[in-house]
This record gives structure tokens, C-alpha cells and sequence, in this order.
């Protein structure tokens, strides 16, 4: 698997960004990803991620505010939905996306510790507003 990215320059001001692990197998999905939330103030990419182990140890360094987290990488039948939920939902809220949008890769988002399960055909929609609605839910919180 390739390296992790650990920066990037979607927001450079302001302490009230949400901060995003973006972890997907797919660099192509990540490189969209990346252009999607690339103009969003507010919005923060601290870290990238190719796998569900490498995704784990850059959550715990970067503790980011949300995960956006693909449903299937690589590792996914070596590490369990439990430890995965254990390690991303402390402290973070955790966005699964998939193109496979039926009953049982619902029920494993939540396994996995998901706030919100998005469809990847439809993130030129959906990404954005539910981000931004996360984070004034977590603003609400404080």
C-alpha cells in the first residue's frame, strides 16, 4: 500500500475547521474526495489513508474530528469491525461510504462505528452538506 499523505491544503486559517482522515483503497476516489472538499472553508484533510490499519494508526496520531471511511479496503477481513469502531469512534465521528448500498453493508457501517452511511455515487451531493452538518452538530455539543 502506498505511504500516508499527512497534510493538505484544502483550509490553511482558522482554528474552527473540522478536521478529516480520509480512508479509502482508491487514490482516484481519494484524489476526488480531495477536489470535492478542496474550495470548502471549514473543512480540514489532515491525513490520508489506503487501508483499515493504516487508518487506525493515523487516527490516533492526528485524532481528527471525522473519518471518512470506505466500507471495504484490502484489510478488512483481518481486523475486526470492533476494533476498528473501538479505535475511530474515540473522539471522532465516523462517515462510512460504499457503492454497495444495501441492508448488510448498512449493518457493517454501524458495526464499524457510523454516524452516517453515504452512497459514493451520490458524494458530489451528499459530502459536503454532511460534513458541514456534522460540524455544527459537534459545535452544538460543546
Amino acid at each position: 500500500m502506498s505511504d500516508a499523505i499527512l497534510s493538505s491544503n484544502v483550509l490553511q486559517s482558522g482554528d474552527s475547521a473540522i478536521e478529516v482522515l480520509l480512508a479509502d483503497d482508491s487514490g482516484i476516489v481519494r484524489r476526488g474526495i480531495r477536489q470535492l472538499l478542496a474550495d470548502q472553508i471549514g473543512i480540514k484533510i489532515v491525513g490520508e489513508a489506503a487501508d483499515f490499519a493504516q487508518t487506525i494508526r493515523m487516527a490516533r496520531e492526528l485524532n481528527p474530528q471525522i473519518v471518512i471511511l470506505d466500507l471495504h479496503m484490502p484489510d478488512d477481513n483481518n481486523i475486526s469491525p470492533q476494533v476498528v469502531k473501538a479505535h475511530l469512534t474515540h473522539g471522532s465521528q465516523v462517515l462510512v461510504i460504499s457503492v454497495w448500498n444495501d441492508e448488510d453493508s448498512k449493518k457493517l457501517a454501524v458495526s464499524l462505528g457510523a454516524t452516517v452511511f453515504l452512497d459514493k455515487m451520490d458524494l458530489a451531493d451528499t459530502l459536503v452538506p454532511t460534513i458541514m452538518q456534522l460540524k455544527r452538530k459537534r459545535s452544538e455539543a460543546v
